[in-house]
């Protein structure tokens, strides 16, 4: 029963987030010029791209211990990966400034990077934290603080203050919503009581960290650069008002990704790794077919609920830029259906530990996503970026599939002394 009530709570702030999200790309189309929407666009690209590069995606390799580790050794664990953040900002942060005055990106905008990646990071750190500890609900609740509260403010100011309609105010709102969002996560942090925060960091521990996520960064990389790259290839194949029009239809196409994670990915996936860590193969695969079953279900449901409403929304703002550019919708839908059917056999893989197939699935994506796009420009023009995106997906899904099956025996986690390693350090 408190499961259920979980789930429902979890599903209806996910819902609520989606919903938000949804109608607040749209509301930025209304209210923005098309080349704001585009460097919006850009800039919630570049900033989620330069998250993995100061979070090295280290909570791959945490999020699997932390759950196999006892409450109290927790927070040593925690600590160390804060430290490694720590001293990436310090390095990477001054090159990220100067490649974004390099970007022909308005001024003003480069000075709002800083202090949103800063918040996102944190943000998406305890996100993962709170899903992998199996406390989903208040995990969605600060996914709303952090991506729907904020956007509810700055659509109501934008509507009744004309004023208001640029994107130095909204990315004020999403400062503000961020800054919520990493105090509510500070509250929860707390309140979980975790040990091992005054111990020393375990440098150690960090290393053996950083060998294991810095190949899942380099797929991750490889993987976040497709939905980086594909918008400043657009901007040089089609303009910026092209970017914009891509920018609208992905993000409704995108929130076809929250709502599985919602109601499906973030229960799944932590009982996938339990399952894998005891050796439960018929548990796993019933929980893998469940997956599938109603991945298949949403997405279905998605597509045929957003190819009836988005004529009706584009009606409403009722700019030529993304009338003339619908056509690129069904390919980008496509695109996220392949991409949310590529996620059964990825948590498969990385709760078996088969890191191996996601890196070599994501590098091969990267690569058939710039053949493809290279190879299609001349001919197609600016429509070569979702066709390529497409292709992408679908290497990544290929490969991943097979991989699956192809290694039906999964391999099993040696025993390690995590626990007692941290009680001596």
């Amino acid at each position: 029963m408190n499961f259920n009530f979980q789930r429902i709570g979890n599903v209806g702030l996910r819902s609520l987030t989606l919903g938000t999200r949804f109608l607040f790309i749209f509301f930025l189309a209304k209210y923005l010029s098309p080349s704001d929407v585009g460097y919006y666009g850009l800039f919630t690209a570049t900033v989620g791209y330069a998250m993995y590069f100061v979070g090295l995606d280290f909570y791959a390799f945490a999020t699997r211990e932390i759950i196999k580790t006892p409450k109290e050794d927790r927070g040593q664990l925690l600590r160390g990966q804060a430290a490694l953040s720590g001293l990436l900002y310090l390095g990477l942060l001054p090159v990220a400034l100067v490649f974004l005055y390099n970007t022909g990106w308005p001024a003003h905008l480069v000075w709002w990077f800083i202090p949103i990646l800063m918040l996102e990071h944190f943000n998406q750190e305890v996100f993962r934290l709170l899903v992998a500890l199996s406390e989903q609900v208040i995990a969605s609740l600060i996914l709303f603080a952090r991506q729907g509260s904020w956007a509810i403010g700055i659509v109501i100011l934008m509507a009744v203050e004309p004023a208001s309609r640029n994107l130095d105010a909204v990315m004020g709102f999403w400062l503000l919503g961020g800054a919520g969002a990493a105090g509510l996560g500070f509250w929860k942090l707390k309140k979980l009581s975790m040990g091992g925060w005054g111990r020393a960091v375990d440098w150690a521990w960090v290393k053996r960290g950083i060998q294991v996520s810095v190949w899942l960064l380099i797929a991750s990389l490889a993987l976040r650069g497709i939905q980086t790259v594909d918008r400043y290839w657009l901007e040089a194949l089609g303009g910026i008002d092209q970017v914009a029009a891509y920018v609208l239809f992905l993000g409704v196409a995108s929130t076809l990704m929250v709502f599985l994670d919602a109601g499906v990915f973030s229960f799944a996936y932590p009982t996938l790794i339990a399952q894998y860590h005891a050796n439960e193969q018929s548990a796993a695969r019933k929980t893998l077919r469940a997956m599938l079953v109603q991945t298949v279900a949403l997405s279905a449901a998605f597509a045929v609920a957003s190819l009836l409403l988005l004529p009706y929304l584009l009606k409403w703002i009722g700019k030529l830029a993304y009338l003339d550019a619908v056509h690129l919708y069904p390919w980008l839908l496509l695109a996220m259906v392949i991409n949310a059917l590529g996620m059964i056999p990825h948590y498969a893989l990385y709760a078996s530990r088969r890191d191996n197939i996601i890196i070599y699935s994501h590098l091969l994506a990267m690569v058939a996503f710039v053949a493809a796009t290279w190879a299609l420009s001349d001919a197609v023009g600016a429509m070569a970026v979702p066709v390529g995106l497409n292709i992408a997906f679908f290497t990544i899904f290929t490969i991943k599939t097979l991989g699956f099956w192809w290694l039906k025996n999964p391999k099993q986690p040696a025993p390690d002394n995590i626990t007692s390693s941290l009680k001596n350090g």
